[in-house]
């Protein structure tokens, strides 16, 4: 990369780590009435009036989420996983990390980091973790957002959580390279690139690569991982993903094979 180019794509993850994607967009709200901003009279009055879209969304789910803690309130200081649908399915993550004392699923499928991010109170926060693993940012792309709104809405989800728990390491599992988006192939490398740079400008912040052992000597997706739809994990992905995440959450190799599972059927949702 030349110098001159080195520079402006640091400066814009600088701006992108501290404030976020909208950062880039700083100059279009010039023309924009002070209060309409974010932060502005008219614009906290609005939010306050009307109900986030993000919560009406996905409100079936946190009331799952909030039966399952009823039915059993999940101790502090353990390890979470949220995300997509591929941390929703991981039907064995329990089993594939048994050796986690606390070990909490709030993946949900078809999200978004942008999900992620708005709901990063009820998925993560309110549970107090040591540890968060993040998979998202797939359905961000493609639903067409960009790379560094994908790093806009990671970065602030990591500044939420450790601004409520300073001692929490955070995990970014990379995004996955999928049959079924081989076209996303460039942007899904621009976003990790992005993120893993911009993890280690953070303290107590991992990158997490499975997008690397998950490619052929070609260059293009494992089919082998995939089920049929080429989207979600088969038993292989997942044995792969148990024998890489493993390795950040420091944890000895299993002594034995987990019992082999059914390949699961892929829902709806992403």
């Amino acid at each position: 990369m030349k110098p001159v180019a080195r520079s402006a794509f640091l400066h814009r993850l600088t701006l992108l780590a501290l404030t976020g994607a909208s950062a880039l967009s700083a100059q279009a709200e010039i023309n924009v009435s002070p209060d309409m901003r974010p932060g502005g009279k008219l614009a906290l009055a609005t939010a306050a009036a009307a109900p986030s879209p993000v919560y009406a969304r996905w409100q079936s789910t946190l009331d799952a989420f909030a039966v399952t803690d009823q039915q059993a309130h999940p101790a502090s200081d353990g390890v979470l996983f949220v995300g997509s649908s591929t941390i929703r399915l991981w039907s064995r993550l329990s089993q594939d990390f048994r050796q986690v004392p606390v070990l909490l699923n709030r993946g949900f499928g078809g999200s978004t980091m942008r999900d992620c991010n708005a709901l990063v109170r009820e998925l993560v926060i309110q549970y107090k973790p040591k540890q968060v693993l993040v998979y998202a940012g797939d359905n961000d792309l493609a639903e067409g957002r960009t790379p560094e709104a994908v790093l806009g809405s990671f970065a602030s989800f990591v500044r939420s959580v450790q601004a409520e728990l300073p001692g929490a390491r955070i995990s970014y599992i990379s995004i996955k390279p999928s049959p079924l988006r081989v076209a996303l192939l460039p942007k899904v490398r621009e976003t990790n690139a992005l993120i893993a740079s911009y993890v280690k400008t953070v303290p107590q912040a991992r990158y997490i690569d499975i997008f690397n052992p998950m490619l052929a000597a070609d260059g293009l997706p494992r089919p082998e991982l995939f089920l049929a739809d080429q989207l979600h994990l088969n038993d292989a992905g997942y044995r792969l993903w148990q024998a890489v995440i493993a390795a950040d959450l420091s944890l000895a190799p299993l002594t034995a094979e987990p019992p082999a599972r059914p390949l699961q059927q892929a829902t709806a949702g992403r």
